[in-house]
């Protein structure tokens, strides 16, 4: 098979599809989202806690010829992710839903010095605020026999120090497994992805993996055949390219 060359590029392997990639004004989402543009997505949502902060991957969303649409709402209140679905099923909704925003407590050194707090918010933003958002936009992807949702996970494990953090993970893979039974034969797979430990500003100045690294891997689960199983576990890290 030749190569690609300008007479003959690669496909765009989305061509024509719209996405929602929550938390995409930095980190794994800002290049997961680009990079659905460049594989031909049409239109991609981008999400943020304000206009300002997703200027940037707007811009880098619209030089491949997309379609970019930024989207405001503080995952942590309910009423703004209904508002953040409302908006998003008002612009004719979405065939691709990239559930990637998370948010980490901080570091407890033990667990009678973990809040109430801590465990409402990590389970708010991290497991309730992506259940609500399955359940408002996966109606339309069943109406047109397809669609493609990615429910971001974490390889974190025995780190008592995280343990809201952790546990709320732990409930989107019980999640996940669940929804992919249910959406079974219908068209719209549900997969979690694990992109590793990475250095931005979630994973920190001392993680192993630089952030581009979660690249080509972060789109499998995006790209998968229509024969594709559902509830399909990703790492990010078995992809890269240096691999």
């Amino acid at each position: 098979m030749s190569s690609p060359s300008p007479s003959n590029p690669a496909p765009r392997r989305l061509a024509g599809r719209t996405a929602l990639v929550t938390g995409s004004s930095r980190g794994v989402g800002k290049l997961v989202a680009e990079a659905m543009a460049r594989e031909g997505a049409s239109r991609v949502i981008v999400h943020g806690r304000s206009e300002a902060s997703c200027a940037d991957v707007l811009a880098l969303v619209r030089a491949t010829g997309a379609e970019g649409v930024a989207l405001t709402a503080e995952l942590a209140e309910p009423a703004q992710v209904e508002a953040l679905a409302d908006r998003v099923l008002a612009l004719g909704g979405v065939d691709i839903l990239y559930n990637n925003a998370a948010v980490m407590h901080p570091w407890r050194e033990s667990i009678d010095l973990h809040t109430q707090q801590d465990w409402a918010w990590s389970f708010q933003v991290n497991v309730f605020a992506l259940v609500r958002l399955c359940a408002r936009l996966i109606p339309s992807m069943r109406e047109k026999h397809w669609g493609r949702i990615v429910n971001v996970t974490s390889g974190i494990d025995k780190t008592p120090q995280l343990a809201g953090y952790g546990s709320s993970k732990w409930a989107v893979d019980k999640f996940t497994d669940d929804l992919a039974a249910e959406l079974k034969g219908s068209g719209v797979i549900v997969s979690r992805l694990d992109p590793g430990w990475l250095r931005t500003d979630l994973g920190g100045p001392h993680a192993p993996n630089a952030p581009e690294s979660v690249l080509p891997g972060a789109l499998v689960p995006v790209l998968l055949s229509d024969d594709a199983a559902g509830g399909q576990f990703f790492r990010a890290q078995d992809y890269r390219r240096d691999a």
